[in-house]
């Protein structure tokens, strides 16, 4: 029997997608295994999200709706990382999640303490726009020089052991876009196993936020990031 999982999923203002996509989630879940759980973070919606969540899972004890005040994609993923009681806990996004990559994730349990879905990764199919790729190049290039990270992509689904994420998911500052990045990166330098698996990625819907108005903010943070590490292995406070 695979280890227990608990995937976790930010939403927010989802109310007309999830009567389409919380049938393919559950169908996922049974998929990977009985010890399958997923919890919807809900986190400041303006319209019925945390209603027609709470009406979908209905009595299906596998499926928990967890509402935050304020929209934030990255500390609902944190609060809902922390909030899981399983072996290992996961993130996903509602219409991008794999069954198949959550149990190859676990297959490695013995052997990793955290796997990523890579899109660049040898054998990664990405089936997205070429701005959208060229953006996740871009993205993975600053990882590189600016926190000489060596995984190819933190961006997307992940696996992570529930230890990880007690010990290092309190270190982390960055909210919104950059959690998980800085979640791996400090994983990372933690001396954590870290496995990639090649990812397919094709958009089910039009991407929803802003590309470019992402990028501005995507660079503040890392640089944050990238100073806030630094002043930590200082000894000072960033």
């Amino acid at each position: 029997m695979p280890p227990s999982l608990t995937v976790v999923v930010p939403i927010h203002n989802e109310a007309g997608f999830l009567p389409e996509a919380l049938p393919r989630l559950r169908a996922a879940l049974d998929r990977v295994g009985p010890g399958t759980t997923a919890i919807l973070a809900e986190n400041g919606s303006t319209d019925d999200t945390a209603g027609v969540a709470a009406r979908l899972a209905g009595d299906d004890r596998r499926i928990m709706v967890l509402r935050l005040p304020t929209p934030d994609y990255g500390a609902a993923m944190r609060d809902a990382f922390l909030a899981a009681h399983s072996e290992w806990v996961a993130n996903v996004d509602i219409d991008y999640f794999s069954a198949e990559f959550l149990s190859a994730a676990l297959a490695l349990a013995d052997e990793a303490d955290v796997v990523l879905a890579s899109k660049r990764a040898p054998g990664a199919v990405d089936r997205r726009g070429p701005i959208r790729r060229l953006a996740t190049y871009a993205f993975n290039l600053l990882l590189r020089m600016l926190l000489r990270s060596r995984v190819s992509d933190t961006h997307g689904m992940k696996v992570i052991r529930s230890t990880v994420i007690a010990e290092i998911a309190p270190l982390v500052t960055s909210t919104k876009d950059l959690f998980d990045t800085e979640l791996v990166i400090r994983a990372e330098r933690a001396g954590y196993r870290i496995k990639e698996i090649p990812a397919v990625v094709e958009e089910l819907r039009t991407t929803r936020s802003s590309l470019f108005k992402r990028v501005p903010r995507t660079l503040r943070g890392l640089w944050r990031i990238r100073r806030t590490l630094r002043a930590e292995a200082r000894g000072k406070k960033p």
